[in-house]
């Protein structure tokens, strides 16, 4: 009997359910509502280049090739490596492009019957035990027309960043509508090519809204079309430890974060009593870890003088899966002025431009770009007909995404969520939960019942609300990448050990090409 799988979106995430779905002799359908595959790598800001180093931004069994020498590849680098890996796979005939997913609905037992279950799906299995289906309604976009498919299993691989724009909210006659320039979002501006984007950015004042990897790359962006003459001002709320590279002090930054012995100096979900004492004990070399790295990014790029020291510590940066690269070149343009930074805990517009934190006197402003990041929450939310789904989906709002292992709901049968939940290198951790995904889908693993997952899914709240701060909303899985990879290795039955020798396991940075193969 076919088994007939529908992966929507056809971006990193996608292509590698696709695969691994392959290999376990399902037929997955691909959904992409543009018309090339890539997701954010598609297109870029001119400046973007890879953030993670290509070594840990790798398909474990596709090597980036030997004529890409630059450790962060750029946007043209990324896409053509991405779009080399499907032609390889030949995972190009599964795709419909130009067609988008409007909505999807579950057809199967009364939600009465669904919400007293104590196993996902009614058995703890994808596929048997409800013998519901999926209905997804897709559209054609170049003819309006829409096709109902039917499926057994759904894949949501849409990403958390584009689409719908996180546009902040004014009183009234005090947003953008009172401003006589003109307010775009960063996708907008990414969406242009490189040439009319310098062109519309030329001569103007421009303000953007942001301090991530977004901001960084536009104002830069700005500040070599204007120079001087037209400073590029950034308005940002709190200071970052962005990086300048990963060599802290000649040393690389996976030794302090990406191995197990960093793993150790940090409290993890579901660990131990003796896990627990040895975090516990270690702590000052986990403060001490935090401190070096933060010295090296304040000295590199003369933070104090600039007022540009975060008052939070590098590891809740790197526990929320906020890092980003500076552009090399950032804080020399503001030096010299082309670029203008300033903290804004609000601001609000007016006819001749922006007034932040209640100044009276404006700030003049042609245009305002708003890197105010993306709605991916709402995207994933939106995408169900189910209001009750909708609401599983959404969580609790002081919560992050309730997703167990970062894929399953547990109260959601027949679906999982790919890619939504970060990691310091997304295609590494995409990778891992679709080979977990496709062995649980070919019934190698049964899941713990609903009670457990929830309970699992809390712990890993729990970690994220210590180490994250503020940001813990983010669904992330931060500076533990060995901890998760090790849940889901147990779970497929492999051995989480991936290294040879006591010391190499201990110490050596864990990466793509440890997990080439089970074992």
């Amino acid at each position: 009997m076919e088994r007939q799988v529908a992966i929507i979106g056809a971006g990193i995430s996608g292509l590698l359910a696709c695969k691994y779905t392959l290999s376990k002799g399902f037929h997955p359908i691909i959904f992409e509502a543009k018309n090339t595959i890539g997701g954010a790598w598609t297109k870029t800001i001119e400046t973007t280049k890879l953030q993670t180093p290509k070594a840990a931004y790798q398909f474990s069994d596709f090597p980036w090739p030997s004529s890409v020498e630059e450790g962060f590849p750029n946007q043209h680098q990324v896409f053509d490596y991405i779009q080399s890996y499907a032609r390889h796979f030949d995972l190009l005939k599964h795709i419909k492009f130009d067609t988008k997913v409007v909505s999807i609905e579950y057809e199967g037992p009364p939600e009465e019957q669904m919400q007293s279950w104590s196993m996902w799906g009614g058995a703890g299995e994808p596929l048997v035990s409800s013998k519901g289906k999926w209905k997804v309604v897709a559209e054609d976009s170049p003819t309006l027309s829409t096709e109902v498919y039917l499926v057994d299993f759904v894949i949501l691989c849409i990403g958390r960043f584009s689409d719908v724009p996180n546009v902040p909210e004014f009183p009234p006659n005090q947003g953008p509508e009172v401003f006589h320039g003109k307010v775009i979002h960063s996708m907008d501006y990414a969406a242009m090519d490189y040439q009319s984007a310098a062109e519309f950015v030329k001569g103007k004042q421009v303000t953007v809204v942001g301090l991530q990897k977004s901001a960084l790359d536009i104002s830069t962006e700005c500040s070599i079309a204007n120079g001087t003459k037209h400073p590029c001002t950034v308005l940002y709320k709190t200071e970052h430890w962005n990086v300048p590279d990963h060599l802290p002090w000649g040393v690389p930054l996976a030794n302090f974060y990406l191995n197990r012995f960093s793993e150790l100096l940090v409290h993890k979900p579901g660990e131990g009593f003796l896990l627990s004492l040895v975090a516990t004990t270690l702590s000052p070399l986990r403060w001490a870890f935090s401190k070096f790295v933060e010295s090296y990014i304040k000295k590199k790029l003369r933070l104090a003088k600039f007022g540009m020291v975060p008052k939070h510590s590098f590891l809740q940066e790197i526990s929320s899966c906020l890092i980003s690269t500076v552009p090399e070149k950032f804080y020399d343009n503001v030096e010299e002025g082309s670029i203008v930074l300033k903290k804004a805990t609000s601001f609000s517009f007016c006819k001749e431009g922006v007034l932040v934190n209640g100044e009276v006197q404006p700030l003049k402003t042609d245009l305002v770009i708003l890197a105010t990041g993306f709605r991916g929450d709402k995207k994933l939310k939106d995408i169900f007909v189910s209001t009750t789904f909708q609401d599983y989906i959404a969580g609790s709002p002081n919560a992050a995404v309730p997703l167990y292992r970062e894929c399953i709901h547990p109260r959601i049968p027949q679906l999982a969520v790919i890619g939504f939940s970060e990691s310091v290198s997304n295609l590494y951790t995409s990778e891992m939960r679709c080979r977990w995904l496709a062995e649980l889908l070919d019934g190698t693993f049964k899941l713990p019942s609903i009670k457990e997952m929830e309970k699992d899914v809390g712990s890993w709240d729990k970690y994220m609300k210590t180490y994250s701060g503020e940001y813990y909303r983010r669904s992330c899985i931060g500076a533990l990448h060995i901890w998760y990879n090790d849940q889901l290795c147990k779970d497929m039955g492999w051995n989480p050990k991936r290294k040879k020798g006591f010391f190499a396991e201990l110490f050596e940075p864990y990466g793509p090409l440890d997990y080439a193969a089970p074992s």
